[in-house]
């Protein structure tokens, strides 16, 4: 199921990045030092209590020649649209402003639930003042500090306790896999295809993220699939400058809902930086992915063709090592019968499990081959390993001091757990810990 999403709306200047910032720092899925992962800083993962949630911070608008009415309605639009909880931001040094009230009486019509939250209140003498914004009719007001980190922990149990009921799940077997990318990748025309090729339709039922739609099929070899269609992750009118928040957010959210992410490429337009942020975001998730270029019908070759755009695509995405790529073509129905088998195979190594023995005959091999490095005259010993997790598949590693790990051995004993097994197509974890 998808994580619920949380959005930080207010007028400029009363701190909304200064909260997300603090907020995002609790948790971000996955730090990593590589070339090619590109965080667009309106939005993160966030976590509280054990309740993961998607963080948008919607002060990165700005309308050129616009009224400032306009863009503050513009920001709490975007949070109506896509979010469940709503965080209303205000700032006490400036009081209580008609722009404030604006924001406010658009919220009021939204229906949905919406945390007041009094920012730079860096003091006690402050807080007396935060009642003000109780005529603002969304209950109790929370004093917070972005600058401080104060009060956030009130904030966020108020904004989980909003969260909505994740109901019953039924119980679902299926492989479950989105197709994400630039408008005009070809994903509807892929989804159809697919489906033609398939033929045996189970049901089509409205998904949990928005415009997207969860379509049940059958292979023919008998597995059943649910295939989100993100065909709706595009920029919405020419009314807003920096729409890219739509077409991150519905991609967040299909991935977030899927088990195997297939990032669509346009052979015809190569690979744009707007490619690279949605698959950014797939690999940090932690899905496997399958790259797929698709239109390959289009394109004039030769003998070098295929391997010069594979080797494009491994210098563009070199975060993505793993992925295995596929050449289609959704109007020839060129290899797509192949797809739903490469989903299925990519699903194997995302949920397989190693046993702790075997795993630790690999790692003491690597270090027999390569031995720990040292530092300051200490050297880092190795205990042993064991996976923790799937989906992906999670390994947490025992050492005598985690800062002798460098980043280069760590990746050395990584890509030597991947050749001895098939994780092709799946981020893999490492989580080191020191064992006294």
């Amino acid at each position: 199921m998808a994580n619920p999403v949380v959005a930080v709306v207010g007028r400029p200047n009363v701190g909304k990045s200064t909260i997300f910032n603090r907020i995002a720092g609790e948790r971000i899925s996955i730090v990593e030092d590589t070339p090619g992962v590109t965080r667009d800083r309106i939005y993160a993962h966030g976590e509280w209590l054990g309740k993961e949630f998607n963080l948008i911070d919607t002060g990165g608008i700005e309308i050129s020649n616009a009224p400032f009415v306009e863009q503050i309605k513009q920001q709490a639009e975007i949070a109506i649209d896509e979010a469940d909880v709503i965080i209303f931001l205000v700032d006490i040094q400036s009081g209580m402003t008609d722009a404030d009230e604006q924001v406010a009486q658009i919220l009021y019509r939204s229906n949905k639930p919406v945390v007041l939250a009094v920012n730079k209140v860096d003091n006690f003498e402050l807080r007396s003042q935060v009642y003000d914004f109780y005529s603002l009719g969304f209950g109790e007001p929370y004093s917070i500090s972005g600058a401080h980190g104060i009060g956030l922990g009130d904030l966020l149990d108020a904004v989980i306790d909003n969260f909505p009921d994740d109901g019953v799940v039924e119980e679902d077997d299926s492989i479950r896999f989105s197709l994400i990318g630039r408008p005009n990748v070809g994903k509807s025309s892929l989804v159809n295809a697919i489906l033609g090729e398939n033929r045996v339709i189970v049901s089509d039922v409205a998904g949990t993220t928005r415009d997207a739609i969860d379509t049940k099929f059958t292979s023919e070899k008998g597995d059943e699939y649910t295939m989100v269609d993100t065909a709706g992750i595009k920029k919405r009118g020419k009314i807003y400058e920096n729409t890219e928040h739509y077409a991150m957010l519905r991609a967040m959210r299909a991935i977030d809902n899927s088990d195997i992410v297939l990032m669509i490429l346009n052979a015809e337009e190569g690979i744009r930086e707007h490619d690279k942020r949605i698959a950014g975001y797939a690999h940090e998730a932690g899905r496997g992915v399958i790259i797929i270029v698709n239109k390959w019908d289009t394109i004039e070759k030769d003998n070098h063709t295929m391997q010069d755009f594979e080797n494009l695509i491994r210098f563009e995405f070199q975060y993505l090592s793993y992925a295995p790529i596929m050449f289609v073509s959704a109007t020839t129905k060129q290899r797509l019968t192949k797809i739903p088998d490469l989903v299925k195979e990519v699903y194997t190594h995302h949920t397989r499990r190693i046993q702790s023995s075997t795993l630790n005959d690999v790692i003491m091999d690597a270090i027999a081959a390569n031995p720990t490095p040292s530092k300051n005259g200490k050297r880092l010993r190795v205990f042993y390993g064991t996976q923790v997790a799937i989906q992906p598949p999670t390994f947490v590693i025992f050492m005598n001091d985690t800062e002798l790990m460098h980043f280069s051995y760590e990746r050395y004993l990584e890509n030597q757990i991947r050749k001895a097994f098939d994780f092709t197509g799946t981020p893999i974890h490492l989580i080191k810990r020191t064992r006294k």
